[in-house]
């Protein structure tokens, strides 16, 4: 892997900048509605101060879900892309013009689905399930934003090409490699949606299809939609892998265990979308056995990422003195707030993973579908393994863009801390609330049969609300500050990219070629998915009609 410095020209660092200045203002108005939904469980609800603004709380819920699940994730990650693509070939975009229509599809895709959301013509929260049913331009900006993000993708693939061809024979650069694949699987699995949207949503909405097949369309949905989960992640891993490690003084233990494991999130990641749909009775059983299967299949690429990320990190460690079983994490940089988010992020992760293989088991998921238990967990994962890892990127990616030194770095480090510990009492009450046998997507302060156990819960949900809202505020000031201060930085921002232990053109090679593993993902797909999709369109029904239930 190849750690030769490289500047990245004014422009591109404006262009990544852009990317993460709309990520971070859809965070900021994101997350002030997820802790007033925790406010409301805990019984103080804060909604009716934002009348008539915000007519209800599902309008604040679809706000969270879209701008936080959605929005923030969507533009970071492409703006974090185009970095590590430019940084990791250590040349500009083959097309930057290409990119910039991506960008400003998106944005336009943003204005366009946000107009009916802010309206209350769109409160279907960010699943969108038929037969709830939202104004046509709230569907026609999420495609914007997908096709946007294809875009964008194309140019990494270009520029891909162009590296490619200069430089035969040469293994790639880990960074830019997991790049492409995350853009990659991203191009495949977003077909689900986009199919969904172009088939029978948007042309609903516009009055063309008397109604819409809401089982058809949940399939198309969960298409996309866990593998939406690796498009997060993904990202994330490419900063555990071969950031983290040179953060904390060391050396990435395996490059050959990291792409193996990205080969295999692009594989796996796709045909298992069924276990989202245990009750869904248009399903057979044999297909969600099957999706079951390759469910858990998955975790084994996400143990390969622990095993290989953990082991960086002791290396690290120990080279700057720790000792001991577990000592040596006292060694790491624990004040760096770039590094102290991203481990902070990875512990919590762990635990989100557990709570996927319980969502993942059939027996169990009759218990938890559609309680509290699920956003408890996606709260771990999206909320703060992805969010948590994309907060401590732009700790360190912020002052290279702006050559400005980060302000206030203990706060910095205090508001990853604060995240830790109210994450860790949020998600927790809501784990406990689902087994309780608590709704999800519910007012539960308007419920008039809560019972008594779950009071102390409720309160406690509100409690962690409070300290998210304290720590995503802090991160916004530490951020805006940083932007707005005239203090230059006293050095030069490193680009954190760490050695591999072993040289990675000593790997094997076929970790390197990409046709096998894309026909393997492609077959796999058409396997687990193409004789059940077949069904379902053979038979469709288009006789749902739209409902408006706010």
């Amino acid at each position: 892997m190849s750690t030769q410095a490289y500047e990245i020209t004014p422009k591109d660092k404006n262009f990544i900048g852009w990317h993460l200045a709309v990520a971070i203002i859809a965070l900021a108005i994101g997350s002030l509605f997820g802790p007033l939904q925790a406010f409301e469980h805990a019984g103080w609800d804060l909604y009716k101060y934002l009348n008539p603004l915000i007519k209800s709380y599902y309008q604040g819920l679809t706000l969270h879900g879209v701008l936080n699940a959605l929005v923030w994730t969507t533009f970071f990650i492409t703006g974090f892309l185009t970095f590590t693509v430019i940084y990791g070939f250590k040349r500009p975009l083959k097309y930057p013009t290409l990119n910039l229509i991506g960008f400003l599809l998106m944005v336009v895709g943003l204005v366009l689905a946000a107009i009916p959301i802010l309206l209350n013509e769109a409160t279907v929260l960010f699943t969108f399930y038929p037969p709830m049913k939202a104004n046509w331009a709230f569907y026609v900006g999420l495609t914007l934003v997908v096709v946007g993000s294809w875009v964008e993708g194309w140019g990494f693939f270009y520029t891909y090409a162009a590296w490619r061809k200069e430089n035969p024979g040469v293994r790639t650069p880990f960074i830019a490699f997991g790049s492409i694949i995350t853009m990659l699987l991203w191009q495949i699995a977003t077909i689900g949606i986009a199919v969904d949207m172009l088939t029978m949503l948007i042309p609903w909405s516009l009055g063309l299809l008397p109604g819409v097949d809401p089982q058809l369309s949940r399939t198309y949905f969960w298409f996309t939609g866990h593998p939406l989960v690796y498009f997060w992640l993904l990202p994330a891993y490419i900063s555990w892998y071969a950031m983290l490690p040179k953060q904390v003084g060391g050396k990435m233990f395996s490059d050959s265990l990291a792409r193996f494991a990205f080969w295999l999130f692009l594989i796996l990641s796709v045909p298992l979308g069924f276990h989202h749909q245990y009750v869904d009775p248009g399903v057979p059983p044999a297909w969600k056995f099957i999706h079951a299967m390759l469910t858990f299949s998955v975790f084994f690429p996400s143990m390969l990422t622990a095993f290989t990320v953990v082991a960086s990190l002791e290396y690290g460690a120990r080279q700057n003195g720790g000792k001991g079983m577990f000592g040596w994490m006292r060694a790491l940089p624990w004040s760096n707030p770039s590094v102290a988010a991203q481990l902070l992020a990875g512990l919590l992760f762990f635990f989100g993973g557990i709570g996927g293989l319980a969502n993942a088991s059939y027996n169990v998921n009759l218990v938890l579908h559609n309680t509290a238990f699920v956003p408890g967990h996606f709260h771990l994962t999206v909320g703060t393994g992805v969010t948590l890892t994309f907060i401590g990127i732009s700790y360190w990616l912020i002052p290279y863009l702006t050559g400005k030194k980060l302000w206030q770095p203990k706060w910095a480090v205090a508001q990853a801390w604060l995240w830790f510990v109210g994450m860790i009492i949020f998600s927790n009450s809501m784990h406990i609330l689902g087994l309780l046998g608590a709704p999800r997507r519910t007012p539960l302060n308007l419920a008039p049969y809560i019972p008594a156990e779950w009071n102390s819960r409720l309160f406690q949900v509100g409690i962690g609300g409070a300290i998210l809202f304290v720590s995503g505020a802090i991160y916004l000031t530490v951020v805006a500050a940083t932007f707005w201060s005239k203090q230059p930085a006293t050095e030069k921002v490193e680009v954190p990219v760490a050695e591999a232990l072993q040289d990675p053109a000593l790997g094997p090679a076929w970790l390197d070629r990409w046709t096998p593993w894309v026909v393997a993902t492609l077959a796999l797909i058409v396997l687990a998915y193409g004789p059940m999709l077949f069904d379902l369109i053979k038979n469709i029904a288009l006789t749902s009609p739209g409902f408006r239930v706010w």
